[in-house]
């Protein structure tokens, strides 16, 4: 496996590829990140990873400068899944000078869920893709369904941009009691990690009555707001969505996803599921 760190130097490694798969991401990886370069496996040789915690993408208080980076590590755990390339650029490589022009996401992918709460974030996260893209060249892109709105911001920006890049959407992975893994896992203390699961299973209780026959959407979402509150949670959302859009469903909606962000403590966890509803056939 490579570790290039330049632009000039992953150019020159990857030309006259036609087939690459790329997986993008901000390190300190776990075995969700392990299974998005397992995919990749699946669609394209070679595999390139990027690790690069990218600046834009944070907000005023949020946690870049304290975010994990734990290189080393990382290189080990893509070396063993069969990574053949890591690109690890430095913020002065991927910005060399001031990014004055930035990718400006349509609002209504990014008007409200985590973009109301992040101002800027999902600009950053274009941006910075937008950037890889074109670095890497790749045939075949995989994201993880966890972060479910930054999926269809990436699937709209290669749609948009008429770029040559199939987006293959990788699913959540999760601890043995249901938690999604991420890499703000590790802020949860342990008392914290106990509480962690009771997000998803608010959202597992909201997808149970939709399927069930439910449909006082926002009936169902307040309450798991509510039981979260009571929990001591500091809740950001919890929406159901139409899973194609993330606009409020319809009567023709037939495939839904509900999300959810809260905070526990100083962490803040996302999640959610995506799903069918019974008696609509998808089209």
């Amino acid at each position: 496996m490579q570790l290039l760190h330049t632009a000039a130097e992953l150019r020159a490694a990857l030309a006259g590829q036609s087939k690459t798969a790329f997986v993008p991401t901000m390190g300190n990886l776990h075995a969700g990140h392990v299974s998005l370069v397992e995919l990749a496996k699946q669609h394209g040789q070679p595999v390139v990873a990027s690790i690069f915690v990218n600046p834009l993408q944070f907000g005023a208080g949020e946690d870049f400068e304290r975010y994990p980076r734990t290189l080393e590590a990382d290189c080990g755990k893509l070396e063993a899944a069969g990574c053949d390339l890591v690109f690890a650029p430095d913020v002065a490589e991927m910005y060399p000078v001031p990014q004055s022009f930035s990718v400006q996401p349509c609002r209504s992918l990014t008007g409200e869920l985590d973009g109301a709460f992040r101002p800027g974030h999902f600009n950053g996260v274009a941006t910075v893709v937008l950037k890889l893209f074109n670095l890497v060249q790749p045939r075949v892109a995989v994201f993880g369904k966890k972060d479910y709105q930054q999926l269809l911001v990436i699937r709209e920006l290669v749609r948009q941009f008429n770029l040559p890049i199939e987006i293959v959407a990788g699913d959540t992975l999760r601890d043995p009691d249901g938690l999604a893994m991420s890499s703000r896992n590790a802020y949860l203390d342990a008392s914290e990690r106990m509480q962690a699961t009771r997000l998803q299973q608010e959202l597992a209780g909201i997808r149970a009555a939709v399927q069930s026959g439910e449909r006082d959407f926002a009936g169902v979402s307040a309450a798991a707001c509510r039981h979260l509150k009571m929990a001591g949670w500091r809740v950001d959302y919890v929406e159901l969505r139409d899973a194609g859009t993330l606009q409020l469903p319809t009567p023709a909606s037939t495939h839904l996803v509900v999300l959810g962000a809260a905070w526990l403590g100083q962490t803040r966890l996302i999640d959610n599921l995506d799903f069918g509803l019974p008696g609509r056939v998808e089209v």
